[in-house]
């Protein structure tokens, strides 16, 4: 489990993290969430003790981090698959990561047959793509078979199919009971793998809950319906209230009215529907509306270019910390 309490990053006047406090539950995948500039980053390092927090606390399973000798057996964690030695080969930087936490050599071959990277074990990185990147990052925070896992924009690069096998990778993960902590920009996948939500803008939390919870939240909820009697139904939906937008492919947007009063006036008018479906608010909506008051750099503003606290690192991160692939 990760727990922050009140966690706050300075830099001079500027706060990349503010009074931030949440829980990551083992045994679910959690999305951590925000606009460009929101601080995750400087979030992730904090816990990771690669940033010292300016006051407040981050434990993992009760204990600062940075407390944690030989990291990769506590947290596994991809937080930049570039960020690793170009001219070492694959087994060579896990082994290299391996031996300094004091893990046994054979998890390294593990590990590459489990993210697919077997048969590229002797290439060497720099001519690795992004995707392959990517799985050599996940295998790195793999390593040492951790509770606690962070990644952080895990699927850039990735094609369909490896997509897929992160998606069913971390529910795996989570189904043995891991906290597993997944930091994107990517809505929809998110929407297919998370089951908790932690959303923060400006460095400041704006909801930790369920996926659904969060998605209920945004003002999209409509039902879409189809009908032959189009003469009638849209007066009469009109009638009770209802907002009704007629769609080019001939079937009708209501909001205001639930798809269970819908039914009830179609039926008590004899109004024949060919299809009456409730349509929730996806969570891409649910994350536009809710951050509008906390995106940094918005398309079509005049700002002034100032640095982005939220990535400015305090130090340079260690290679022994928590499976970050240097």
């Amino acid at each position: 489990m990760i727990q922050a309490t009140e966690l706050t990053k300075r830099y001079g006047v500027t706060s990349a993290v503010d009074r931030l406090s949440f829980t990551v539950r083992p045994g679910v995948v959690t999305g951590f969430l925000g606009p460009n500039g929101a601080g995750k980053s400087t979030t992730l390092r904090l816990v990771l003790g690669l940033n010292t927090p300016t006051s407040g606390t981050v434990t993992v399973d009760g204990r600062p981090f940075a407390d944690r000798p030989r990291g990769l057996r506590h947290i596994g964690a991809l937080l930049d698959a570039h960020d690793v030695h170009g001219g070492r080969s694959a087994r060579a930087q896990l082994t290299t990561l391996a031996v300094s936490n004091g893990l046994p050599r054979r998890r390294v071959t593990e590990v590459l047959a489990e993210v697919g990277l077997s048969e590229a074990a002797s290439r060497r990185i720099g001519g690795f793509s992004l995707g392959m990147k990517q799985r050599l990052g996940i295998a790195a925070a793999l390593l040492g078979d951790p509770p606690v896992l962070l990644f952080d924009e895990p699927l850039n690069g990735l094609d369909p199919e490896g997509v897929l096998w992160v998606r069913g990778l971390f529910r795996r993960l989570a189904d043995e009971g891991r906290t597993v902590l997944v930091s994107s920009h990517l809505m929809g996948e998110m929407e297919q793998t998370a089951e908790d939500l932690i959303v923060i803008g400006r460095g400041r939390l704006i909801a930790a809950e369920s996926l659904k919870d969060f998605a209920a939240r945004a003002t999209g909820l409509h039902v879409s319906v189809r009908t032959p009697d189009a003469d009638t139904l849209p007066s009469l939906l009109a009638d009770q209230g209802a907002a009704v937008r007629a769609e080019p492919d001939g079937s009708y947007t209501v909001t205001g009215l639930l798809a269970e009063r819908i039914g009830e006036l179609a039926f008590a008018h004899g109004v024949r529907l060919h299809e009456l479906s409730p349509r929730s608010a996806s969570l891409e909506q649910a994350f536009m509306e809710l951050t509008a008051d906390s995106v940094e750099f918005a398309a079509g503003t005049d700002t002034t270019d100032t640095p982005d606290a939220s990535d400015i690192p305090d130090a340079p991160a260690p290679t022994t910390r928590a499976g970050a692939s240097r």
